[in-house]
This record gives C-alpha cells, structure tokens and sequence, in this order.
C-alpha cells in the first residue's frame, strides 16, 4: 500500500483541502502540557546548577536565584507543581479510556514492532516510503513511557532527597547518596532526551504547532499520521458516545476518581510536608545568645595598637590560615563559599576583607566596621558563632588580622 488513503476505501466527495485542520488535542491537554513543560524547565534549571555548582555558569544562576536556599526552594516549588499535574493526568487518562472509551493509542502494540522495522527498511532503501502510523508512532509512545518512567524515579529518589530523615527510618544511609546519584542521571538523561531528540522531532524537522493550537493541518496528517487519517475520512475512528451514555458512566466514574484525588492529593501534601525542616536546616546552629553591644561603640585608639607579647606569641595560631579560615567553613561556608550569597565569599582571606554587598566583611584593626562583627553582634544569624567564638575573632582583628 504505496498510498495512505486506498483509493477503494477514499469516499465518493471530493478529497478535503491539504490546509483542513483537525482537532488534536483539546484545550485541558494544552494547558496541562504547558505546565508542564514550565516545571519540567524549572526542574531541570534548578537541580543542573545544584549538581555542577563549580561550574562559573550554575554559580552565576544560583548568585541570581538567591543561593542555594532559594534555589532549592524554587525546585521544590516546581517539584510540587510537577506533582499536582501528574495527579490530574493520571485522572484525565482515565476519564478518557473509561467515561468516553478512548482507545489506548498511547500503549505499545504489536504493529509498532512492525512499523519500527519498515522505517528500517525504507531508510535502508529496501522501501518506498515510511510506516503508516496511527494516532501515535513508536517514537512518540516511547518518549511517553520515559516521561512515565522518569516521573516515578525522580519523584521516589526526590522523596528520599527530600526527606532523608524518615529515609534513614526504613532504608539504610547508603540509600539517600545512591537516590541523589540517580536523581542527578535521570535529570541529565530527562534534559538531554528534550533537547536533542524532542526539540528536533517536535519543532526542528518540522514545527509542530498542535500542542500550542490544538489542531494539525491534513497535509501534517497525511504524512506523520496517515493510517488516523484515513480512520477519520473513512468514518472508522473513535466516536465520541451519546450525553446519556457519558452521563450514565460518570455518576459512576467521578466518586471514585474524586476518592483518587484525595488520596493522591493527600500523598503529595505529605512528600512535601513530612519533614518541615531538612537538609542544612537539621544541622545544630551554634549558640544564638544575645550578644551584649553597647549603643555607641566603645571608642578604640585611633593609632595602631602597639601588639603585646602576648598576641605576638600567639600570632601563628591565632590567624586565618590558623584558625578562622576552617572557623568560617564551618559556620559560614553553606551560604558563604562558592555560592556567595550576598555576595560574600569567605573561601579565602582575599574575598573576606573584600566582603560583599554590605561591604568588608574583615577590617584589619577595627571590628565596629567589620560587617561580619556587625552581623554576628546582632545574633539569630543561620550561621551564628558562639559568644567565644565571636570574643576570638574581634580579638584576631584587634591585633590586625593576620593571614598567616
């Protein structure tokens, strides 16, 4: 069969326009595809840069995003927006195969391997032309259970990330490293999978506008789906069943789905609500005593204070590389090391005294203007030092903050 439309089954009227549009998705299925598409986006924006944070690409997005915070935050944003469109798919998908007796034209079948190897066969040359598919080709129903595939991975990898905590109850501690490992290789996978082969068969072989409209002109039929086509023209295709036939199934359907929604519903509230406070949040902040700071600064010597032998004896420990550089990484590095929020960036004594936005986070020989001093001073900071700690490091720039 060389042509998609048999001449013994084409009807005695005229053969429609090339330009006749037909209905390929409705509008719910668009504005379902749309959100996700912008999930799936914010998805894999936001967790590339948290995999390949050295790179000076992901620090520049992560500087944008509000650091790491915000950025994890945004991804889980989108994560539970991902999550409430899966459940109303889910939903939809049965509604159509059991209110309105869709056919299942997404799952694979037979004539799939049979199409698959006259493709082969035709780009071989052993072929005149394509397979004839149907609503869907193999390709498409592939891609559609990666997507199926992929959401179950990242969500139960996602929940194990998310909440390490009840993880730990029930899986070994090894299991949340190896969910993360997954994680981060189905996104690379997931990212890869649109960029090079959905972009390229969906809008660069030939710009398919029917997810965005709705409708796909007979030309575009007759050539990505010839054998609908000719269910359509023929009059052989699905046939939407009578209002009192849909109504009939629905006083049946819509309890059950509706009990499927609560359900799922109530599933998604508890990955994203489980463990109200996680990752960094779960590490033990340092006291957050208040510090005493009188109203108007002590006044200090306006000449360099001469050091005592005290503080020149202990100049080697009492220095950045000596003490204060892992002090920092500590307390401070989360927020404070590559991802520089604020701008500031503690990795290195350079970087310290050039501080950030609010200006030198380190003045050699004057704590008042120390912005670090200033913001450690007021206390409830995320990375709070101990009382001691801070005595110390007033006392390191008292004595001119030595690097060495």
């Amino acid at each position: 069969m060389d042509n998609p439309i048999p001449v013994a089954n084409q009807p005695a009227t005229p053969r429609p326009a090339e330009t006749q549009a037909y209905v390929r998705f409705d509008l719910f299925e668009r504005i379902e595809h749309i959100i996700f598409l912008t999930s799936f986006t914010i998805l894999g924006l936001t967790g590339l840069v948290q995999k390949f944070s050295a790179s000076p690409v992901s620090l520049f997005v992560l500087q944008t995003l509000g650091g790491i915070d915000g950025t994890r935050r945004i991804h889980h944003i989108a994560a539970f927006l991902m999550m409430w469109v899966t459940v109303y798919h889910i939903i939809a998908v049965l509604y159509r195969v059991i209110v309105l007796r869709v056919r299942w034209t997404m799952m694979p079948l037979l004539d799939d391997f049979t199409h698959l190897f006259q493709d082969i066969a035709y780009f071989l040359g052993f072929r005149k032309h394509r397979a004839y598919y149907g609503r869907y080709n193999y390709a498409e129903k592939v891609e559609y259970l990666a997507v199926v595939w992929g959401t179950i991975i990242m969500g139960m990898t996602g929940f194990m990330m998310w909440n390490p905590i009840t993880t730990a109850r029930y899986l070994p501690g090894e299991a949340i490293p190896a969910a993360k490992a997954a994680h981060g290789g189905e996104a690379i996978l997931a990212v890869l999978a649109i960029i090079i082969w959905h972009m390229y068969h969906v809008h660069m072989k030939r710009f398919n506008k029917s997810m965005f409209t709705g409708k796909i002109t007979r030309e575009e039929m007759k050539e990505e789906h010839p054998a609908e086509l000719e269910m359509i023209e023929t009059g052989t295709n699905w046939q939407k069943p009578s209002p009192e036939l849909v109504r009939r199934r629905q006083r049946t359907f819509i309890p059950a789905a509706a009990v499927m929604g609560l359900v799922l519903s109530w599933g998604v509230i508890q990955f994203v609500t489980i463990e109200p406070n996680t990752a960094i949040t779960t590490v033990p902040k340092g006291e957050t005593a208040a510090v005493f700071v009188p109203i108007t600064p002590t006044p200090r010597p306006t000449t360099t204070p001469r050091p005592t032998a005290q503080v020149i004896a202990g100049a080697s420990s009492n220095s950045w590389d000596g003490n204060y550089s892992a002090l920092f990484s500590n307390r401070c590095g989360t927020c404070h090391g590559r991802t520089a929020v604020s701008g500031l960036n503690l990795a290195t004594y350079l970087n310290a005294l050039k501080g950030g936005s609010r200006g030198p986070a380190i003045v050699p020989g004057n704590p008042d203007a120390s912005v670090l001093v200033q913001i450690q001073s007021a206390g409830g900071h995320p990375g709070q030092l101990t009382i001691d700690e801070l005595n110390q490091v007033i006392q390191w720039i008292l004595a001119g903050a030595p690097e060495k």
